[in-house]
């Protein structure tokens, strides 16, 4: 791994960038979001994203899930399971380690509790979405270890739009799934009053493939229900079961004025997908998903002599996924939860600037059907924040404190638990000279076990596994160190950033050495598997060690020619992270080496790129896990601004995903012996702004 590391940063003739995209991209950590009168669109101005897409950037990088649409962004990749899962993975954390939210609330679905469950949001809706590490993360919860995603799609205006009616459509076509996509919002308003709504509807086939989908070596090695099965059904180029179908919708309307805001939205999603099968004819499953929202939210600006501005936002969520076998409904789970915070932005002390708050989430959660793999539980956390921020000189430091007491009680034999999380961040900023940007961040975070972490016992049919927790579970600990050095010139823009996690008891599922058998008189675990094909399952146990993640992100960009013909950039890059147990061993599912170069050129209205990635095999599995061989990922992309007409803009987009067709396996992807990502397709679409 050294001699591929020196290899690369040699090639690149410069130290790289974690965090500089192409020229629509920013990446910058003193942003400020102001979008009218006195009214943030962020939660804080104290929230400084490390990745921002917005605007065209963000149009053009849109997948089917939040995962695949962060995925070739620095350090950020994805946890799929088949096509119609995608979840984020940040620095190689992913769950409750980083928390998703829309407009800085909390999404309260359970993705963060297996990786079959996908995210309750759709980015094709996103007007924006953020990137959050350090301090910041301290603003919406503990434990968010890889960072936050915060995904913003303006259902609850926050400024009056300067006309009466105007809005957005957008219609996709991709050829990996043959998926058609409809996207639509109108917002406006008058005088003090703004509304908006949209809606996006999504219809996809069996996901095309570049070879098969079972790895069957691998399978067999590590997978116990493919014992004494001779024959799988492993067809070339097509993944079965792997269709989906989803719908969704918001309307939201605010009243403001200088004096601050007050609105409401509700939000609805409905998602129907398949989970690939592992080849053994066994009956396939499905997901039907639906989930309804409901957020307020309120501001008041200077209401008294300390405050420069009082936030509170209300949500509640209603969800519902029902995990389908052979068509008939198999486990349910459910989750109501009700989120509160209030914030309080004071007035400048001295130098020192910042945002105080509370914040609150209340669910009633179950996992029910004909076993009972998670008990119904109450599910409570209450914090208090803190996030300060001021200059010295040519230094910026913030400082950020977050305590929590969270609590479990379930409706059964199990006790209930409750923890306290302490978590702090310093950060500084020197802006050495006009080219040198150097930046250090130091965070302690706490994190408490999550309920399928401590309940779970019981067949679960999407991961076609025996889930176990552990009710003994201690908090996680984490000492996090970031290093990150800028530099702008010219002739070069470039970026690097270094990180070090120590955890205590770091928190982690696993497959047992042993097998759970369900064809035997009375079904229970065993050594290994006896008695008839197919009748064991995977055991995954949750447990506890010290592990060490460390790792880089870089980048850099080369200005190759800017005159009449247009401008040429070429762009180097690289992420890696390392995860390993102090007691010896790899923390299973973490994501590769990557690294590549990107070329692109822009004329007037019209710009196109060509990228290469070089995915090196991740032979740092875990027990019992496979490895997974690397890859080169070629994509293509173009877009065109239309000339403007009657106030309207018109973006037409193309891009070539997967040219090489290569089988990629995706190494943070529980399914990646069963699932690979797509084969080589043509994505084309329409947006009409107005």
């Amino acid at each position: 791994m050294n001699k591929k590391l020196v290899i690369f940063f040699l090639s690149t003739g410069a130290i790289g960038s974690a965090a500089f995209a192409d020229d629509k991209d920013i990446y910058q950590l003193d942003d400020v979001f102001v979008t009218g009168t006195g009214i943030k669109q962020s939660t804080s101005k104290f929230a400084r994203p490390v990745t921002e897409l917005s605007g065209d950037a963000l149009r053009v990088k849109i997948g089917q899930t939040l995962g695949e649409t962060l995925s070739n962004e620095p350090g950020i990749t994805s946890q799929s399971f088949g096509a119609g899962v995608g979840t984020p993975v940040i620095r190689g954390q992913s769950g409750s380690r980083v928390r998703v939210m829309q407009n800085s609330l909390g999404n309260n679905d359970v993705s963060s509790l297996s990786p079959d469950h996908a995210n309750g949001v759709d980015p094709i809706i996103a007007e924006r979405v953020e990137v959050l590490r350090g301090a910041s993360t301290l603003l919406y919860g503990s434990g968010a270890i890889g960072g936050v995603v915060n995904v913003i799609d303006n259902r609850i205006p926050e400024k009056v739009p300067d006309k009466l009616l105007g809005g957005a459509g957008e219609q996709r076509y991709d050829s990996a799934t043959s998926e058609s996509s409809s996207a639509l919002k109108l917002e406006g308003g008058k005088d003090k009053f703004a509304y908006h709504v949209d809606g996006f509807y999504r219809d996809q086939g069996n996901m095309h493939i570049g070879g098969q989908p079972i790895d069957e070596a691998a399978a067999r090695a590590t997978d116990p229900t493919l014992e004494g099965t001779a024959v799988l059904d492993n067809p070339y180029g097509l993944l079965n079961n792997s269709n989906a179908r989803s719908r969704g919708g918001s309307a939201g309307a605010s009243m403001i004025s200088d004096a601050g805001l007050v609105g409401a939205a509700i939000n609805s999603l409905d998602k129907n997908y398949g989970i690939p099968p592992n080849g053994t004819g066994s009956a396939p499953v499905r997901i039907q998903l639906n989930q309804t929202k409901y957020d307020v939210k309120g501001q008041l600006n200077k209401p008294f002599a300390f405050a420069e501005a009082v936030r509170m936002k209300l949500g509640y969520t209603d969800y519902k996924h029902v995990e389908i076998s052979g068509g008939v409904p198999a486990t349910t789970f459910l989750n109501q939860s009700y989120e509160s915070r209030l914030e309080l932005e004071h007035q400048p002390l001295g130098i020192v600037k910042g945002v105080l708050g509370f914040q609150s989430a209340n669910s009633q959660f179950s996992a029910l059907g004909t076993e009972t793999i998670v008990p119904k539980s109450a599910i409570d956390s209450y914090g208090l924040f803190a996030v300060e921020s001021f200059a010295l000189g040519k230094v910026t430091y913030d400082l950020g404190l977050r305590g929590e007491w969270q609590g479990i009680a379930p409706e059964t034999t199990y006790s209930s638990v409750s923890y306290i999380p302490l978590s702090g961040a310093v950060s500084a900023l020197w802006d050495i000279t006009k080219q040198h940007q150097l930046n250090l961040a130091v965070t302690q975070s706490q994190r408490a076990p999550q309920i399928q972490e401590l309940f779970s016992n019981g067949v679960h049919e999407a991961t076609m596994s025996y889930e176990k927790g552990d009710v003994n579970l201690r908090k996680e600990i984490s000492y996090n160190l970031d290093l990150g050095y800028k530099f702008n010139a010219d002739w070069m823009t470039s970026e690097l950033n270094l990180f070090h996690n120590w955890f205590n008891d770091y928190i982690y599922q696993q497959q047992a050495n042993y097998v759970f058998n369900e064809g035997l008189p009375a079904p229970g675990f065993e050594p290994s598997c006896t008695g008839a094909p197919g009748a064991c399952l995977p055991v995954l146990q949750s447990a506890q060690a010290n592990a060490v993640f460390k790792g880089f992100e870089a980048k850099t960009i080369f200005p190759l020619m800017q005159n009449r013909y247009g401008a040429v950039d070429l762009t180097l890059f690289g992420d890696y992270t390392r995860g390993s147990f102090d007691q010896g061993g790899n923390v299973p599912r973490m994501p590769p080496l990557r690294y590549g170069w990107q070329l692109s050129y822009a004329k007037g209205d019209w710009s196109s790129d060509v990228k290469l990635t070089r995915g090196e095999a991740q032979t740092y599995a875990g027990d019992n896990q496979s490895t997974t061989p690397g890859y080169l990922l070629l994509n293509l992309g173009a877009q065109y601004q239309l000339a403007s007409f009657h106030d309207s803009q018109v973006m037409l987009f193309a891009k070539g995903k997967n040219m090489l067709n290569e089988n990629i396996r995706n190494s943070t992807s529980y399914l990646r012996n069963f699932a690979p990502d797509p084969g080589r397709s043509a994505e084309i679409g329409i947006r009409v702004s107005y």
